[in-house]
């Protein structure tokens, strides 16, 4: 039998599910506790512990980071009980580590899951991003156009003017340029301080979120992440990878990147049908955060299936124990 038949996704869904739900609740104590190392860490190991306990051969092509550089869930790093379909895991266990330490929205935690060797092996190298939501004609924006091109052209596609667009931005000193540009179309923008996951799923639901576009450069890994929420969600990624230095060059040889200017899709980046799961850690304009309640936690998870386009968002109470 092949990989992809193996690959049961109805079945590994609900499992998924709990892996993201429990990395949310580990990291809940340490909501506006200003301390981002302390969440992340609690995050990863919930998570590594929820995977282990899924039939699954699995490996990490998404993680955090090398394994010399990450004591948990590194790329490479082969997970759960050995038994079942192989499987390519990607993740971020707390997507916004300053987000949730400050307690600011939008903190998730996130995985996608697919068959082996279905996930492109992103290095950690930046990543210029640009994505749209579903409903649109295949490629009717791109990276060789500039931001206002991008702008006026999708006010063209959606039938309306630049100034009902917004666009989704990470607030950082090298957009400073595209962020004056965009503003110049009379476009509004959302700057976000962190988590761009998030910021693109945005774009997927924009009578919800009120975002029509995400652009701007960050981290690859993330990308791919983004990629496969979209396989699910309906919409467009295009990301090119962005290089400093000859280190980061290895990085992408080590990953077998052979074309380094290469423009890779959302079907590029995730090739074959995924699922995904995210929870909420701090409340969002796509998930809630964690409630606390007394004797009480609860959670809501996205939880999507490429297959079928089916969309779950699932309410966990879950019992806390007290002294």
């Amino acid at each position: 039998m092949s990989k992809h038949i193996d690959f049961n996704d109805r079945m590994l869904s609900l499992g998924l599910a709990r892996v993201a739900e429990q990395a949310a609740i580990a990291s809940a104590d340490w909501i506006g506790r200003g301390d981002e190392k302390s969440a992340d860490q609690a995050a990863v190991n919930a998570m590594r512990e929820q995977l282990n306990r899924l039939d699954i051969k699995g490996v990490v092509v998404i993680g955090e980071g090398e394994r010399d550089e990450a004591p948990m869930l590194y790329i490479g790093e082969e997970v759960g009980s050995g038994n079942g379909p192989g499987v390519d895991i990607a993740l971020d266990p707390l997507e916004g580590t300053t987000l949730t330490a400050k307690d600011m929205p939008n903190a998730l935690t996130v995985i996608a899951m697919g068959p082996r060797g279905t996930m492109l092996h992103a290095p950690d190298v930046y990543m210029d991003k640009l994505a749209v939501g579903p409903g649109f004609d295949e490629g009717v924006v791109s990276l060789d156009m500039s931001p206002r091109e991008r702008v006026e052209t999708l006010a063209r596609a959606k039938r309306c003017g630049a100034t009902d667009i917004t666009v989704c931005i990470l607030e950082r000193p090298r957009h400073e340029d595209m962020i004056a540009e965009v503003r110049s179309t009379g476009a509004g923008i959302r700057l976000i301080t962190d988590g761009d996951v998030a910021g693109v799923m945005h774009c997927a639901e924009p009578h919800v979120t009120g975002i029509d576009m995400y652009m701007g450069s960050g981290g690859a890994p993330e990308g791919v992440l983004a990629a496969a929420a979209l396989k699910c969600m309906g919409g467009q990624i295009f990301g090119r990878l962005l290089f400093r230095n000859d280190d980061e060059r290895g990085r992408a040889a080590k990953a077998g990147i052979e074309d380094l200017d290469r423009i890779y899709t959302r079907d590029d980046m995730v090739t074959d049908n995924v699922i995904f799961a995210a929870t909420g850690v701090t409340s969002g304009s796509l998930l809630p955060g964690i409630k606390r309640e007394v004797g009480y936690l609860t959670t809501e998870t996205l939880l999507m299936r490429s297959k079928t386009g089916s969309l779950r968002r699932m309410v966990y109470r879950n019992p806390t124990r007290t002294a």
